[in-house]
């Protein structure tokens, strides 16, 4: 076997300009691949990593029922009983498996402070969302339980609003406009930077009783809260259905999201990229192996004198056979490993560069990369192999 690899190392050094424009089709075939799907594989973490960063063993409680799960929510036109705050009462007070319970108000509209103005998203929360959702405050306080009650007019910023109405200067204790109403600031959230393109800086919470009555709404928009643990997610939803279908004459009416579910959602979503993606790429390495058998099969013809003294010389067709086949996947296998080269020096630049770019060279990824290289070429020598060694010795003898 050491022979015939020395071999064929030996044929392709002799003519280097053609075996190095041979591996360029693989070259580039492997390094399409290893970008490609390095970009599906990296937007899963990325996906996995930021949702995993938002809180842990969440659940998000709907108004509505629907029997699948996943993104976006449940209808809007068929929901006989939304959300209430006593809902909440009733999931704080019986949800022995829950760590806390949230209510959410979604709305928006202008932020207004003096002549400034921004338009951001407004949430009416609970006093546990900031735990919840792992979002705090770098100075002053969260929403408080005292503030619902009391249906305060206070608000938490965050630093994009903050910016936007105050500039350098510090806006705790400042009064800002909310559509139609006058609020305090009391907190200035952490700087949480993006999120799945979502600006998590510019958003401003107010306690969620005050939301209601700002907004003209007498419903939740949705209740957030978490399972005490990784293991009691299922038991906690199917405790949290069972209580409000207790407050809503045994009907099931409300849809439970895990976070889990959404992860397996976007999951499937970049799955099914990266296998697109790595679809595309294939195409050019499948180029790449179509090239190695065209130039194998002009070798072939071009050495058929050579064959025909090596058969007179007692070489088998067995030998003659490798001989070609091992030839191709070295071409294969070299530029395979090139391109993996290359690619994975890119992947590590840009990861340097702009390390929230999601890039992610995994082994699974390399593993595939240099085995379909591998396979093209056998795939690609099998034939130009067979017909070097099926020659017939007397007629390659007098070939011209």
């Amino acid at each position: 076997m050491l022979d015939h690899i020395l071999s064929a190392l030996q044929a392709l050094t002799a003519n280097k300009v053609r075996s190095a424009l041979t591996m360029l089709g693989v070259i580039i075939g492997v390094l399409a691949v290893t970008l490609l799907v390095s970009v599906g594989d990296g937007a899963r973490a990325y996906i996995d990593k930021t949702l995993s960063g938002i809180g842990t063993n969440l659940l998000i409680v709907q108004p509505g029922r629907r029997e699948t799960r996943g993104l976006g929510g449940p209808p809007t036109g068929n929901i006989s009983r939304p959300l209430t705050m006593d809902d909440v009462t009733a999931l704080k007070r019986q949800g022995t498996l829950l760590r806390d319970v949230s209510p959410i108000v979604a709305g928006g509209g202008a932020i207004r402070f003096e002549n400034r103005q921004r338009d951001s998203t407004v949430f009416g929360v609970g006093a546990g969302f900031g735990d919840l959702r792992n979002m705090h405050v770098d100075v002053g306080s969260f929403i408080r339980e005292e503030d619902l009650t009391a249906r305060r007019r206070v608000a938490v910023v965050g630093r994009t609003v903050a910016k936007a109405l105050f500039g350098n200067d510090s806006p705790l204790g400042r009064t800002v406009r909310i559509s139609d109403g006058r609020f305090r600031i009391v907190g200035i959230l952490e700087k949480k930077g993006t999120s799945l393109g979502f600006d998590l800086d510019d958003l401003v919470f107010i306690p969620a009783t005050t939301a209601s009555d700002l907004f003209h709404q007498d419903f939740l928009s949705q209740i957030l809260t978490a399972a005490r643990n990784k293991a009691e997610v299922q038991q906690a939803i199917l405790q949290i259905e069972e209580i409000l279908a207790r407050r809503r004459n045994g009907e099931n009416e409300v849809t439970v999201q895990s976070q889990d579910d959404l992860i397996g959602v976007l999951g499937t979503v970049t799955s099914a990229m990266t296998a697109a993606l790595l679809a595309i790429a294939s195409v050019s390495l499948l180029v790449g192996g179509i090239g190695i058998m065209n130039i194998m099969l002009v070798s072939v013809r071009e050495r058929t004198r050579e064959i025909g003294v090596r058969r007179a010389l007692g070489a088998t067709r067995h030998d003659i056979l490798l001989q070609f086949l091992i030839e191709a996947l070295v071409l294969a296998t070299v530029g395979g490993l090139i391109g993996l080269g290359i690619g994975g020096g890119l992947i590590a630049a840009v990861n340097s560069a702009a390390p929230d770019v999601p890039l992610k060279l995994s082994p699974w990824i390399a593993t595939i990369a240099f085995g379909a290289s591998f396979a093209v070429g056998i795939a690609s020598g099998v034939v130009p192999a067979r017909r070097a060694a099926e020659l017939d010795p007397v007629d390659a003898l007098r070939y011209e």
